[in-house]
């Protein structure tokens, strides 16, 4: 099992944390939106994409009448607190054309910090682990692709074990060939 206690590295005398995001668009060029993502997350000073999954197509979850999601997980390391990650990451979804309207709307590209080292962090607008990351299949498929033995620092599963837990009904996860 991946100790999730050892996610903040000290490297050359920086600490770095190992962070998980979760990456998805249902409007347009929904691939390219989520590659450009991924490019623009390694540019942000203080942080790398050290692995990304696959890319998956999805169905929405919780709402009805919207297209399909293509959907995927980043691993990175970032010298950043969750915080100021958060913001750098909400730049990124309104430099690419997110707006947001109501929750659970359309969108271009939506970027939410799943896992932030073994840190449980409760703010007005950000919580970490994300709350329904346990319940959802477009971001355990994935996170399983990289980290299928990582443990969740609050529910004490590994991710393996919380993706068994959720049903297949309503919430298709199709691999995208070749990316």
């Amino acid at each position: 099992m991946r100790d999730f206690g050892r996610q903040v590295l000290d490297i050359c005398g920086e600490r770095v944390t190992a962070v998980f995001i979760s990456i998805g668009s249902n409007m347009g060029d929904k691939t390219g939106y989520c590659l450009s993502a991924l490019d623009r997350m390694d540019r942000i000073p203080g942080c790398t994409v050290k692995a990304r999954s696959s890319l998956y197509r999805t169905e929405p979850v919780g709402v009805e009448g919207q297209d399909w999601y293509v959907n995927g997980v980043a691993e990175l390391e970032v010298e950043l607190t969750a915080r100021v990650l958060l913001d750098r990451l909400l730049a990124i979804e309104k430099e690419m054309g997110r707006e947001r309207r109501k929750k659970w709307d359309s969108r271009t590209l939506d970027l939410d910090i799943l896992l932030f080292g073994s840190q449980a962090i409760h703010e007005k607008d950000l919580i970490v682990p994300h709350p329904l990351m346990h319940e959802r299949r477009f971001v355990l498929a994935p996170l399983t692709e990289l980290a299928p033995d990582l443990i969740h620092p609050v529910l004490g599963k590994t991710i393996t074990e919380l993706l068994e837990k959720v049903p297949d009904d309503g919430q298709q996860v199709m691999p995208l060939k070749g990316l």
